[in-house]
């Protein structure tokens, strides 16, 4: 009597598989387009997660900022809305603190409701809508890592005076000087006409090739600003400071700075807020989890129904070759055989669509890489792992059942089947 051993239960179980093509591939295909779909939203997420780290750091690296309240991930309270605003001297009070190399105290208006009486910035018969006007102060060069395209920037002296001068983003130097320089130049803004003294160049797209909004900008010193728009006192201080190492340090002795300077008791909380670029990523990151988990879970349950088409073929196949595990049982096979090759036949079913997945998802990847520029799609390695493993899970975990119920069989019982 020949025994059946382990690698004779590896080899008819790869045989079965090899008999019935038809019935292997369709089950491959559920969980090859579950993988697929998984790997594909891991890999554009993934490559958004990228740029947006990216654009995070061309926001200016070692900066904090300071501001009533922190504007991202939530709606502002009442009482942050009513908090007393920052003023100029706050910030120039934060440049004597060690450790830090430059402060900007700055102030922005904008208005994007479209309408005739929107116009921003106008040169000559050309106009130019829903530009972001800036106040700031020299320093905003270093806080902010501003590129010059050409020009360059007010001095202290002009600031002093509220020169009436001006640097312009690139898209509105573009616009409103196509094809000429517009050094020296002069633009109508709030209904004064101020000298064109610098352009800025052009600064990244976080999300494709277009144009950035910041772009279509005017940076004023902070006085000449007051001129076109003297409502406006709600100052966003921007915070340089020398070493990464030092953020905790830093952020601590201008925590205490403003605490002295606004009156706040010991037993109160912080009324201002201090944050740094990093705040977007976390909240990107958030936003991208809860997408992620929630895509995930759809195609958990494509992998799901996937894992519940091989339970159900193992089945048949264990129903069909009742006499063959019979006949195995009655030459020597144990328990353990049978098992393992019932086994292996769902674990290699599920492993070859995983396998099948994780080459789709690649290379829809690749084309969505290309086709769809702005999301910089990129395969992760880590979810090309946890993938594979899924796939291996999913046919242990619904294989495991028939491969029982196959090895449980009373072999007399079996040879009588018809």
């Amino acid at each position: 009597m020949r025994l059946v051993d382990s690698k004779e239960s590896v080899r008819m179980a790869l045989d079965t598989l090899r008999k019935n093509k038809l019935r292997s591939g369709l089950t491959i295909l559920g969980i090859m387009i579950g993988i697929s779909t998984v790997i594909l939203i891991s890999s554009a997420i993934n490559g958004l997660n990228s740029s947006v780290e990216q654009f995070v750091r061309t926001l200016g690296t070692n900066d904090l900022w300071v501001f009533r309240f922190e504007p991202f991930g939530r709606r502002p309270t009442t009482e942050e809305l009513n908090r007393k605003e920052l003023t100029y001297d706050d910030g120039v009070a934060m440049r004597s603190l060690p450790h830090v190399l430059a402060v900007d105290p700055g102030l922005t208006y904008q208005n994007f409701q479209l309408g005739i009486g929107n116009v921003s910035l106008k040169h000559g018969s050309r106009k130019i809508q829903n530009t972001i006007i800036y106040g700031d102060t020299t320093a905003v060069k270093v806080t902010s890592d501003i590129e010059m395209l050409e020009g360059r920037m007010w001095t202290d002296s002009e600031e002093a005076r509220s020169s009436s001068v001006v640097v312009l983003g690139h898209d509105a130097a573009e616009d409103l000087f196509p094809g000429e320089s517009p050094l020296g130049q002069d633009v109508e803004c709030g209904g004064d006409v101020f000298t064109v003294i610098g352009v800025l160049d052009a600064q990244p797209q976080p999300f494709g090739s277009g144009r950035n909004t910041q772009d279509n900008a005017a940076y004023f010193p902070v006085g000449t600003f007051h001129k076109i728009h003297p409502e406006i006192k709600d100052f966003w201080i921007t915070v340089k400071y020398d070493d990464p190492a030092n953020k905790a340090l830093v952020t601590e002795e201008i925590r205490e700075l403003l605490r002295i300077r606004r009156k706040v008791r010991v037993e109160q909380d912080d009324n201002f807020a201090i944050f740094s670029p990093e705040s977007l990523t976390r909240l990107w990151n958030e936003l991208t989890g809860g997408l992620f988990l929630f895509m995930v879970a759809v195609s958990s349950v494509g992998l799901m129904v996937g894992g519940v088409g091989v339970m159900n073929i193992m089945l048949v196949s264990v129903t069909e070759r009742t006499r063959e595990i019979g006949v195995r049982k009655a030459i020597g096979a144990t328990r353990k055989n049978i098992l393992l090759q019932f086994t292996i036949e769902a674990v290699t079913l599920c492993m070859v669509g995983g396998l099948l997945g994780i080459l789709v998802g690649a290379l829809l990847t690749l084309i969505l890489h290309f086709a769809v520029s702005f999301l910089h799609a990129s395969l992760s390695p880590t979810w090309v792992l946890v993938s594979f493993v899924v796939s291996f899970a999913i046919g242990l975990m619904f294989g495991i059942y028939p491969a029982w119920k196959a090895a449980s069989m009373d072999p007399i019982e079996a040879l009588r089947y018809e």
